[in-house]
């Protein structure tokens, strides 16, 4: 069986109180961060990155955005190889990007013609 691609979407609740991470916090979810990514390496297809500011296009406007109405926020991306969903799930789920409360990846599948 080939393995599918899927993109993960790094979601946050719009809002919410923020505090700057210590320089002890930092460094542990940056060991978090560091011992998924080698457990998990194979399987990162694109480590994606943090989205910045936008805007909405159609076809007659542009328009900014993101919008700070939204219950959630896109905050960045990445692209995973796995056998099916529920695969791609769990590598997303053992990621430090859903250890902050109020945060969540989306997985879904990219769909491509063969």
């Amino acid at each position: 069986m080939s393995k599918k691609r899927f993109l993960c979407i790094q979601r946050s609740q719009a809002g919410g109180e923020c505090t700057p991470p210590t320089s002890e916090q930092m460094q542990q979810m940056y060991a978090n961060f560091m011992a998924w990514q080698e457990k998990f390496g194979s399987c990162i297809v694109d480590m994606g990155g943090r989205l910045g500011g936008g805007g909405v296009v159609s076809a007659t406007a542009v328009t900014d955005g993101p919008y700070v109405e939204s219950k959630e926020v896109v905050g960045g991306y990445m692209i995973v190889e796995a056998e099916s969903l529920a695969e791609a799930q769990q590598i997303a789920q053992a990621s430090p990007g859903v250890a902050m409360p109020g945060t969540s990846v989306e997985v879904r599948e990219i769909m491509t013609s063969s």
